[in-house]
């Protein structure tokens, strides 16, 4: 998936200015910390609102996610691509969208800007700043629910970006606010978001036992993903 093709989430270029990898990395750290800022944040103010609603609090959650990822992907793409998701750099840079070099640069970022999103939030709300989660999120559904929701989110990406990049944005908001409701698991579909999310033992927790299965999940949905689109997308010869 080139740049040209792909400005928000994928792309890496300011009109036709090349922007430095320090400007970008930058840019997907704090990206991503506002985005652990919205998921986690609106999780504690649901849980606060709705104590007796688990279903109101998951809608306001899911809003607020939907709502927060548009404005964050208008916001950052033009510069990083606003990927905010390792799975989304991988699948870039297997796909000759960005050079390998830039891979882990975004990675680290994305990882530690998600851990101090939830740590500044944590201090917001009057947190304890640290904490482990003990949300348990276990088992082979939530496995395959993940794997299902990231190839979605990378179809989503894949599919939009190639003819309509203005649009992605909008797209992929629409479709986690979606598979907040349609996986069981919520659809973290972030390997960075999941990390994160294990210091957190609010409504948005995970134990970090159960981390390490969803983000293997995660990885296969968008290794599938990107091998089906590329397939689907290929010249004909």
């Amino acid at each position: 998936m080139s740049s040209t093709k792909a400005t928000a989430v994928t792309g890496s270029t300011e009109g036709e200015r090349p922007i430095l990898i320090g400007r970008r990395v930058v840019a997907e750290a704090v990206g991503t910390a506002l985005l652990l800022a919205i998921v986690v944040g609106s999780g504690i103010m649901a849980e606060r609102l709705f104590p007796d609603s688990v279903g109101l609090a998951l809608l306001a959650n899911a809003l607020a996610t939907g709502g927060g990822l548009v404005a964050l992907i208008l916001t950052f793409g033009a510069i990083s691509g606003a990927h905010f998701n390792p799975v989304v750099t991988l699948v870039d840079a297997a796909l000759g969208g960005r050079p390998w070099r830039d891979v882990a640069p975004y990675l680290a970022a994305q990882i530690c800007g998600g851990v101090v999103g939830v740590l500044v939030t944590h201090a917001m709300f009057d947190h304890h700043v640290l904490e482990l989660s003990t949300k348990d999120r276990s088992g082979l559904p939530l496995l395959l629910s993940e794997l299902v929701a990231t190839f979605g989110l990378i179809a989503v990406i894949w599919g939009v970006a190639r003819k309509r990049p203005d649009a992605v944005a909008y797209a992929v908001a629409g479709y986690i606010t979606a598979a907040y409701w349609f996986t069981p698991s919520t659809s973290f579909a972030n390997p960075a978001v999941t990390i994160a999310r294990c210091l957190t033992e609010s409504f948005a927790g995970i134990r970090p036992s159960d981390a390490p299965g969803f983000i293997v999940a995660q990885l296969a949905g968008g290794a599938a993903a990107a091998a089906l689109f590329r397939w689907l997308h290929q010249e004909r010869s």
